[in-house]
């Protein structure tokens, strides 16, 4: 298929067209101003103009797919998630529906899956013999002898399919393989540790031959970033990890403590105990991302990096640019998403090392 045909740009058969929708994705959120956000007109018409394009690229990957031009179908499904995803991160309750959002975006969903095929495995594997562990593997796109990979893992309201969704076409060009998982939603019973869970994964990546076991990453979201914390300080098979540097984990099991003695929760300041969190030196590379993906505050990163580096620890943080929004605050994904994984091809590949704090 020519690459003129394409909806939204031009497409030289090796992304593209996903990167240049991307770009104006990135554009688009760093042209968004608090006034515009909180007007509810504005934000009709960005869902009017996002929704068309997702619709486009959908239209487009079913043509594609009939012409056998199954990888810039695929290419093109992705391009309609990214669009959708941009919806959810500037709309509002009355601004779309939610039940057609959903449905646009399962039914892009599936297209991808079926164009995939075996370019995504569904994996499972045994866990503690007390239940099944799922998850998904997706292959680096240039099959080397031994690539990178990522252990990636989501919150309990983020699911792996919008995971992927993002991270992705982040990915694609990096040349690492990514494993999406949930450990708090699997069969195994939850009294045991994320960590203990996730040894399993690191195990079963150990032994695929399409994996450098010296190269193993993972990068978690919410309470995923706690668990990926936990992961890193308890096994020295983890190179870099993206994460909340433990900054969580006292607060959590303050939580349960007082959750099992019924007593009150202590007053909050609205910030994180970084004291409480004693760091010690980790034996692999850090990356605190501020803000909701972590949970942790500017400053409290900061503080939290200031300790690691005086224990000789490779501590790195990245601030994302977030702009008020009638129902929290909104990012700009895409950028954050291209920084994450250029800050993991600087440790697990070739890539030139960043600075230590970086402002988006």
């Amino acid at each position: 298929m020519e690459g003129d045909h394409w909806p939204h740009g031009s497409c030289d058969g090796a992304g593209r067209s996903l990167a240049q929708l991307r770009h104006r994705a990135s554009g688009f959120f760093e042209s968004l101003s608090v006034a515009e956000l909180v007007r509810e007109t504005h934000r009709h018409l960005w869902v009017s103009d996002w929704l068309q394009v997702a619709d486009d690229y959908r239209t487009f990957a079913r043509s594609a797919r009939e012409s056998g031009s199954i990888q810039t179908a695929r290419e093109a499904w992705l391009c309609s998630l990214t669009a959708l995803e941009v919806i959810k991160s500037v709309s509002c309750p009355g601004d779309v529906e939610a039940a057609d959002l959903a449905d646009e975006i399962a039914i892009s969903m599936k297209g991808f899956a079926d164009d995939a095929g075996r370019a995504i495995e569904r994996v499972t594997i045994d866990g503690f013999d007390e239940g099944a562990l799922t998850g998904f593997f997706v292959p680096a796109l240039c099959r080397t002898p031994s690539a990178p990979a990522v252990i990636c893992l989501g919150d309990e309201d983020v699911t792996l399919g919008s995971m992927m969704i993002r991270l992705l076409p982040a990915s694609l060009r990096r040349n690492m393989s990514l494993l999406l998982v949930d450990a708090g939603r699997s069969s195994a019973r939850r009294s045991f540790k994320p960590e203990h869970m996730l040894h399993c994964w690191l195990d079963y990546l150990q032994v695929r031959s399409d994996v450098d076991p010296k190269r193993i990453a993972i990068y978690g979201e919410g309470a995923g970033a706690c668990a990926a914390s936990g992961l890193a300080g308890s096994d020295r098979r983890i190179a870099a990890a993206v994460c909340d540097g433990g900054v969580l984990a006292p607060v959590m099991r303050g939580a349960s403590l007082r959750w099992m003695t019924g007593s009150e929760p202590a007053d909050l300041d609205g910030t994180l105990p970084v004291s409480a969190a004693l760091p010690r030196r980790l034996p692999c590379s850090l990356l605190m991302v501020v803000g909701s993906r972590s949970m942790m505050w500017e400053q409290d990163a900061l503080e939290l990096q200031s300790a690691y580096r005086q224990a000789g620890a490779d501590c790195s943080v990245v601030v994302p640019y977030r702009i008020p929004h009638p129902l929290g605050e909104v990012e700009n994904f895409v950028a954050v998403d291209d920084f994450i994984f250029e800050w993991l091809d600087s440790k697990l590949g070739a890539a030139p090392r960043l600075d230590a704090v970086t402002y988006l």
